[in-house]
């Protein structure tokens, strides 16, 4: 896919398929987002890849899901994430900029994660204590967010609304995700 067509296209998949995704592709995301932008090149980022199968349901346990459309949101049996990458940041480094740069990267992750046809889900409700503990992340970084990674079991649909924000699934589960019109939200000189 050229990226216009990846970044056009890309939805939150909250409903993945149960099919294991390839290490090396994990890895490539993680590169991905190192190679993000960063406010003066400081690079207060590091990521966790969490795959192994005895640690997936204690950190789907730390997540809150699609709080809109709660509990329909929440992935169900067979339905969960396949990997997980947590974005961590070094506490020695300044608020905003370092969640500017997770940020940065995230997007760059879940952009290359759909060019392999995976679904993702960035997700800031998480309990960070706990999934610290679960992971043992070092006292020098904290959880910035978590993105939930799998094949997609669903295929949301992006709609322009000058009504709503409020994304909402219908009567037959599909998820849609209204988007402001560019003709609402774009000004020229």
């Amino acid at each position: 896919m050229q990226m216009v067509e990846l970044i056009k296209t890309r939805r939150t998949v909250r409903r993945y398929l149960p099919k294991k995704i390839d290490m090396d592709i994990l890895t490539e995301l993680v590169d991905c987002g190192r190679l993000a932008p960063s406010g003066i090149n400081k690079q207060p980022l590091a990521f966790h890849i969490i795959q192994k199968q005895e640690l997936l349901e204690p950190v789907f346990r730390t997540l809150s899901w699609g709080g809109l459309i709660a509990p329909k949101g929440t992935p169900g049996e067979g339905e969960k994430p396949a990997a997980y990458i947590v974005v961590l940041v070094r506490r020695e480094f300044p608020e905003p900029t370092a969640r500017y740069d997770a940020a940065a990267a995230i997007q760059n992750m879940i952009l290359a994660a759909w060019s392999y046809g995976i679904g993702s889900c960035w997700i800031g409700s998480v309990k960070r204590s706990e999934l610290a503990q679960t992971l043992h992340i070092p006292e020098d970084y904290y959880i910035d967010s978590v993105v939930a990674l799998g094949y997609p079991a669903e295929s949301p649909i992006a709609e322009d609304s000058e009504e709503t924000t409020r994304y909402y699934k219908d009567e037959e589960g599909v998820l849609h995700v209204p988007k402001r019109p560019l003709s609402t939200i774009l000004f020229v000189d």
